[in-house]
Formats: C-alpha cells, sequence, structure tokens
C-alpha cells in the first residue's frame, strides 16, 4: 500500500532513500562531511508584554522561519506561546520520530502509522532558587507503531533508535558545553 506521498520507489516512511544513500555514500568518501553546526540566534524581548518573550528567525534549506518563546504565567512569562521546555520536548519527540521513520525505512519496514509522545517530568524549584533538586526528573519516551514488522523486528529498531537519535544521545550522554556571556 501506497503512502501519501510516496510516488517514488525510493521512498518509504515519507523517507527518501536515494537521498540518504547518497548522504551516506559522501560521508564514507569523506567522513569530515557527516560534521554540521546548527546555530540558533535569538533576541530577549524586553519592552512588551504583549509579544513572546524570546524570538528567532530560523532558516532551513528553504524557507526562514520566526519562532517566539514565551513562560508560562507562574514563570514570569505571559503564557502566550510554547514555551522553552515545550520546544526542547517537541525536539526530542521530532528527533526520536525521524530517527525511527529513518531507522524503519533503511531496514525495509514500512510504518502505516507511527505516534511519538514524550513527557518531561520537571521540577522547577531549583530554578526557582529553592532547592537543589534535580530540574529534570525524567523524560519518557512512547513510540507508537503499526506495522507488519514483528515484536522482535521493532525491539531491534528501537535499539537502533537508542543508539543513534542525536536527541536521545543528548538527554543521555554527557555533552561538551560552553557558556560565554559577551558585554
Amino acid at each position: 500500500m501506497k503512502q501519501e506521498g510516496e510516488d517514488k520507489m525510493d521512498v518509504i516512511n515519507h523517507i527518501d532513500l536515494k537521498r540518504l544513500n547518497e548522504t551516506i555514500q559522501r560521508i564514507k568518501k569523506d567522513p569530515s562531511k557527516a560534521k554540521k553546526v546548527t546555530k540558533i540566534e535569538g533576541e530577549w524581548i524586553l519592552k512588551s508584554i504583549n509579544a513572546p518573550q524570546f524570538r528567532a528567525e530560523i532558516q532551513t534549506e528553504k524557507q526562514k522561519f520566526t519562532i517566539g518563546a514565551d513562560q508560562p504565567t507562574s514563570l514570569g512569562g505571559g503564557g502566550t506561546r510554547l514555551s522553552p521546555m515545550h520546544y526542547c520536548l517537541y525536539g526530542v519527540a521530532a528527533c526520536t520520530a525521524a530517527t525511527f521513520a529513518t531507522v524503519a525505512a533503511t531496514e525495509g519496514v514500512k510504518l502505516r502509522k507511527m505516534r511519538v509522545t514524550v513527557e518531561g517530568h520537571m521540577n522547577f524549584s531549583k530554578t526557582l532558587g529553592i532547592s537543589d533538586n534535580p530540574i529534570v526528573e525524567e523524560i519518557k519516551l512512547m513510540i507508537t507503531v503499526d506495522s507488519d514488522a514483528d515484536d522482535k523486528k521493532i525491539e531491534a529498531l528501537k535499539r537502533l533508535v537508542e543508539e543513534r537519535c542525536p536527541a536521545v544521545f543528548c538527554l543521555t550522554t554527557p555533552v561538551k558545553m560552553t557558556v560565554e556571556v559577551v558585554s
């Protein structure tokens, strides 16, 4: 059964395998091609209570987006936009979904449907200077998959996602981070 938008034989699970394989071959020839820097620069909005607190313009390969974030009212924001944690958890969910769909496609597993749910169990008492409790107590990912693959194959795909997903890596592995304040 052909999925919507999959007119080419090289597309499985909304993944263009031809382009993906071209990228893999390019990186095999030159491993430095695997490295990429993603940069987001935004501005804290100081003057308007009716605007998001933070705004950034993000350029993709084909389009520019302006996005805004606003803290919930309990944390001093207006609650008018997605909070920074919404974006963070969305990134985890989207990255996990993309990795699962890609791994499934490269393994020949066609998905009929996939949903990813992410829960962030948060404790803001440290953020508010009240305690030393961990800010993030748990991130829980649930992947719901509908395909013809058997449970053993789905479990193998889950293990590959745990190994290969950039968001999972960031949450499970210490990552070098530098913070610099420029005035």
